[in-house]
């Protein structure tokens, strides 16, 4: 399977760098393809412009800008995301990642306005690996947005037929090393499976 990753986190010394490496390493077991999309590394411009808003219904004009990021969502069969919960949210670089892509053309057709028609059936798969500060019902008294976005608003884009999983470590600021370890041992197996 093809499987674009999306890593969304700035510090090469941070936990979530070393959760990628071993989320990476499991799916190099399982024998995928991985197209690793660093949004940090690749200096991805998360603020959509003024003139991109206005061709944002355009699908002749509106993917010019972000061709490359086009192509790899469409050549892909599943989109992993991985990145913190910040403010209860995906950070923005992610945020914009989403605003950006998930556009007329692209995740959805929009010839008849009273019917976005999905255009991303051929991704199979999506799943999250997250962490978050706080406990669970800290992001449950909020609705859990980042949890939303990834297992109710992307797979609309699928029609529905993506399966979905979220792998979420919370309460991260008070998490001991055992169960920071169990975490990544977690993604690991996760994505061998996947």
């Amino acid at each position: 399977m093809k499987i674009l990753y999306v890593y969304c986190h700035p510090l090469p010394e941070s936990f979530h760098a070393a959760i990628r490496k071993e989320a990476l390493a499991g799916l190099a077991e399982a024998g995928h393809t991985v197209d690793l999309c660093d949004l940090y590394a690749e200096n991805f411009n998360p603020v959509m412009s003024a003139d991109e808003r206005r061709d944002y219904h355009d699908t002749d004009k509106n993917q010019s800008r972000m061709a490359s990021y086009v192509r790899r969502l469409r050549e892909t069969d599943a989109l992993i995301c991985q990145f913190p919960v910040w403010s209860f949210g995906p950070p923005a670089m992610l945020k914009g990642w989403f605003d950006r892509l998930m556009m007329p053309g692209v995740a959805f057709d929009l010839s008849n306005p009273n019917m976005a028609v999905p255009l991303l059936t051929h991704i199979k798969r999506i799943a999250a690996i997250t962490t978050y500060g706080r406990p669970w019902w800290n992001a449950l008294a909020v609705g859990d947005p980042p949890k939303k976005i990834m297992t109710r608003y992307l797979p609309r884009f699928t029609k529905g037929n993506a399966k979905v999983d979220y792998y979420a470590l919370r309460h991260m600021n008070v998490a001991t090393q055992e169960q920071r370890e169990a975490f990544i041992a977690k993604v690991r197996a996760a994505m061998a499976r996947f």
